[in-house]
């Protein structure tokens, strides 16, 4: 097993059968989309920050376990409401879009 320096896209997957059926629609959506979409950016991003992937290093026990084992164990014990989660991916899917078309004005100019 192959652990990745953040959470990839290719672990979406894994966590399509977790939670409410809202979050199930969302990774199921997700996991269709190519890796570069902006929406798999959002849920990757917020996955990012769920899983803590800025301090894992390969030593660590996260990292030996794999990225989708670390995501699946974090979903499932996420303590807060469903819509806490949906919030997350929502306001990191605002600041990938914003920082899209800042990229875009900048490429322009």
């Amino acid at each position: 097993m192959r652990a990745e320096i953040l959470f990839p896209h290719k672990s979406v997957h894994a966590l399509a059968g977790l939670r409410d059926p809202k979050w199930r629609e969302l990774a199921k959506r997700v996991a269709t989309l190519p890796e570069d979409h902006p929406d798999s950016l959002a849920f990757c991003l917020m996955m990012i920050r769920q899983c803590g992937c800025l301090d894992c290093n390969p030593d660590r026990y996260k990292a030996l376990m794999g990225c989708s084992a670390c995501a699946k164990r974090n979903v499932i014990g996420f303590k807060g409401p469903d819509e806490l989660l949906l919030k997350a991916y929502k306001q990191a899917r605002n600041e990938i879009l914003k920082f899209l078309e800042t990229e875009e004005l900048e490429q322009a100019a």
